[in-house]
């Protein structure tokens, strides 16, 4: 099976009809990953066809949650992901990688070079030392660690009203349990990633309402 038949399949199991220029684009970012990997170590999967199923398509599992045009930042992406594929399924999307590794955020620049992703940027910083003035709809991880430490760095750059989204295996009690004071989940949702065994789910994390009381 090629590259392209996995993610055609893959792609349909998710319900995402996307259109050739966006799957071409898709698979020129996995090619460019499996490059750039054996030098900068962007990720330890090092089969193309692992690096769809476990990075692109787990990536785009998220894409039904997020409504057209929101504002969304990736923190830690490393090799880019869920930012990039998510930029390129969809391009209302506004998306700001923030990613203090300067290798790992070099590699995401050229791919918005290369595949000409207008809607994509890209900080090399660490997300506390970041200043978004108009704040984002969404701050998304998917490998940053505990949700303490995801609230702790990167709340200060959610909208009010705006969700914090992790993305994560199995369920995280533990984290969950020590959500800082001030922020509450509010929802869980189980992710089918298709090629991907395990569990998968995105926690929607958001500030709670203020009492004027």
């Amino acid at each position: 099976m090629t590259l392209q038949t996995e993610l055609d399949a893959g792609l349909a199991a998710l319900d995402l009809p996307l259109t050739a220029t966006a799957r071409t684009r898709l698979l020129r970012y996995i090619a460019l990953m499996a490059k750039w990997n054996a030098v900068y170590n962007l990720t330890a999967i090092r089969e193309e066809s692992r690096m769809l199923t476990h990075h692109l398509l787990d990536a785009l599992s998220v894409e039904r949650f997020l409504p057209e045009g929101a504002k969304l930042a990736d923190i830690g992406s490393g090799g880019g992901v869920p930012g990039i594929p998510l930029a390129i399924a969809r391009s209302d999307l506004d998306v700001v990688s923030i990613e203090p590794n300067s290798k790992k955020a070099s590699f995401q620049q050229q791919v918005r070079i290369d595949l000409g992703l207008e809607n994509f940027d890209v900080q090399t910083a660490r997300a506390e030392a970041v200043t978004l003035p108009e704040g984002c709809d969404f701050i998304i991880s998917r490998a940053f660690g505990d949700l303490a430490d995801f609230i702790k760095v990167a709340g200060h750059l959610l909208k009010p009203g705006g969700h914090m989204l992790a993305m994560k295996g199995v369920y995280p009690d533990e984290e969950v349990r020590a959500i800082p004071k001030g922020w509450s989940l509010l929802r869980s949702e189980e992710l089918q990633v298709p090629g991907v065994e395990g569990a998968r789910h995105l926690l929607w994390l958001a500030r709670e309402l203020q009492s004027d009381g």
